[in-house]
């Protein structure tokens, strides 16, 4: 997403660096989603007290949510409005979605943010497809809101202990299939990329990696299974760890 010339933080001056791959901005945008998580599994007893986790659950809530009118209003004070302003991509479903499940504590919203959530959010933050940096607005809103949706699903598996299932690892792949239909066919009428089903971003990516268009769709559907099933594991292998760590302390 291209920046107008403008004033302040809102958009780009002309001796302000591009956005650098694995650059110093880059890394600090990498150690905040870390801390985030960090924190929550943590502080993940002091945030199960009920105020507590009322405040914390709203406040994220509130970020998510802010983060996306915030994106919103710099469209209208840059004049960026544009097809690229549709809510077609996944993380920006997955910002509503994560802001629900936080005040809802909806297991199924929690299924479908679990894996996509944590999946579209990691993918964007590792490689993000973004040419704004350090101290824009859109630097400071990709990387928060990103972070945002991993901590969504994050907080409601370590303070509220929800857990995903195998068979939710399917009904969350099944519904990443239906979000895609509306943007395909966006694209297929404006020439737009959502979820990049049109092709590969211009920016460096792990789509790279994979086949051309549109063979790489195919491919997307044996990595999106595979980092699904990763997901998974690791919850099941923390929650076996500390299963045995409590039978060999009990008396």
């Amino acid at each position: 997403m291209k920046l107008r010339s403008g004033h302040n933080l809102l958009s780009r001056r002309g001796n302000e660096m591009a956005f650098v791959p694995f650059g110093i901005a880059h890394v600090i945008g990498i150690l905040l989603s870390v801390v985030m998580v960090f924190v929550i599994i943590h502080r993940r007893q002091w945030l199960r007290k009920t105020n507590v986790d009322r405040i914390a659950r709203y406040s994220l809530a509130g970020l998510l949510i802010g983060c996306e009118v915030s994106l919103y209003i710099w469209y209208e004070v840059t004049d960026n409005w544009g097809l690229h302003s549709l809510p077609f991509q996944l993380c920006s479903i997955m910002m509503w979605l994560s802001a629900a499940l936080l005040l809802t504590r909806n297991h199924r919203l929690y299924e479908i943010g679990y894996f996509l959530g944590i999946l579209g959010a990691i993918q964007a933050i590792l490689t993000p497809n973004l040419d704004a940096s350090y101290p824009e607005f859109r630097y400071f809103h990709f990387f928060i809101a990103h972070a945002a949706i991993i901590a969504a699903s994050v907080y409601m598996t370590a303070v509220h202990q929800h857990r995903p299932k195998l068979r939710s690892m399917f009904r969350a792949l099944g519904w990443l299939h239906v979000l895609a239909l509306p943007a395909a066919i966006t694209n297929w009428i404006t020439g737009s990329n959502f979820m990049f089903l049109a092709r590969k971003p211009d920016t460096g990516s792990l789509l790279d990696l994979l086949s051309p268009w549109p063979w790489y769709l195919l491919q997307l559907e044996l990595v999106a299974m595979l980092l699904c099933f990763m997901l998974y594991g690791i919850v099941w292998f923390v929650d076996r760890m500390s299963s045995r760590m409590t039978q060999a302390t009990t008396p």
